[in-house]
């Protein structure tokens, strides 16, 4: 008989002072150098640039979780029409890290709110979890083991009646301004995850924070960077970090956390080239000019990549005959592509973009991943 359970409770964190290594430095400095030069680069893009970034890293971030969709699917649920339930969580996981990340830029601040809210955003539709959406666990979790018992569980977090002042404990290490960006973002996120304040989300929830802490500290003042791309190449290294932070060793989840974000920095200033490409691109498809109404729907995929009949007609600013035939017209050179099949309520999507979502993705993760072999 399984008689009793020891949990792990992390030290407080608050007041914590940490130095790291030379060489954990230098990784760092590194790192938080791309990210600005991205950051600034992307400065005066159009919003779908930020758009874009921040599905590349929410999906990435759900794939870790081993939530994944199909990019028709995934688009699909963007659309919000019918798909199936993994893309719909990918597409809440967008909505929680947006939510975080704006609320950390506008108030210069990370609160309890802002975590309660951003799980709601990401469970409320969850068929399972939507009644702990938004509010922390009432009862033991953990990691591994089996769905009945923790017996074999490579984690047992703290448990429920502690993870209210655990978490303000973290966010007061959050509000500091005295510790490098990259070293409290990354002690946050181990920290979030040691604590698994909800019944689920924890690891969306807690890599949205390395964001927020960046955005906050204006590092990221204008785009996300999917980190979250490297770290689900090198899965099984990023929660070997995890667990030997829980352990009182910091360097190995700070050096992740660094690596990824500095390829994916680098990897993300080439997508954002190819992106601005693209409407120069599509129209070159059109055979003769494009028309001014053509010219709106296309400037409208760029800000949002799937649309429907009623939000192109939207974009279009024209009668709906006119934007249909303009449809007709980007359906035929290939720009667009309905996805639902259906004769109502369809939905239109424009393939590169979409398409420039997974390359970045698999560009990232074939960067980490030799990076990891050349360690």
């Amino acid at each position: 008989m399984l008689r009793h359970v020891d949990t792990s409770v992390p030290p407080r964190i608050a007041e914590l002072t940490y130095t790291p290594a030379q060489d954990v430095a230098a990784l760092i400095e590194r790192a938080v150098v791309e990210i600005v030069s991205t950051d600034s680069d992307a400065r005066g893009n159009s919003r779908a640039l930020g758009r874009f970034l921040l599905r590349t890293e929410s999906a990435a971030s759900s794939k870790i979780e081993h939530v994944s969709a199909s990019v028709d699917d995934y688009a699909r649920a963007l659309a919000g029409s019918r798909a199936n339930a993994s893309a719909t969580s990918m597409v809440a996981a967008s909505a929680a890290l947006l939510r975080m990340v704006e609320r950390a830029g506008e108030n210069g601040s990370i609160g309890l709110d802002d975590l309660l809210s951003a799980h709601q955003d990401l469970m409320a539709s969850d068929a399972t979890e939507a009644h702990y959406a938004g509010r922390f666990r009432d009862m033991q979790n953990w990691i591994g083991g089996s769905d009945h018992s923790p017996r074999g569980a490579l984690f047992v977090p703290p448990p429920p009646e502690l993870v209210p002042e655990l978490v303000e404990d973290l966010l007061g290490w959050v509000s500091r301004d005295d510790i490098p960006t990259l070293i409290q973002a990354a002690i946050a996120h181990a920290q979030f995850e040691s604590i698994h304040p909800f019944t689920d989300g924890n690891g969306r929830i807690g890599r949205a924070l390395i964001s927020a802490v960046l955005r906050r500290r204006g590092v990221a003042r204008n785009i996300v960077i999917p980190l979250a791309s490297g770290l689900l190449a090198v899965r099984d290294e990023y929660f070997s970090a995890l667990t030997a932070y829980r352990v009182g060793q910091v360097a190995a989840i700070t050096q992740i956390i660094a690596r990824s974000a500095r390829i994916a920095a680098i990897e993300s200033r080439a997508s954002m080239n190819e992106f601005n490409a693209l409407p120069g691109e599509w129209k070159r498809l059109l055979p003769g000019r494009a028309s001014p109404v053509a010219e709106r729907i296309l400037d409208g995929f760029l800000d949002n990549p799937v649309m429907s009949a009623e939000e192109i007609v939207a974009a279009s600013g024209s009668a709906t005959a006119a934007s249909y035939s303009a449809i007709d017209r980007l359906t035929d050179a290939g720009i667009i592509t309905e996805i639902t099949g259906r004769k109502r309520d369809r939905v239109w999507a424009a393939p590169d973009a979409l398409g420039e979502l997974e390359e970045l993705d698999r560009r990232i993760q074939a960067a980490m991943m030799k990076d990891a072999s050349g360690r």
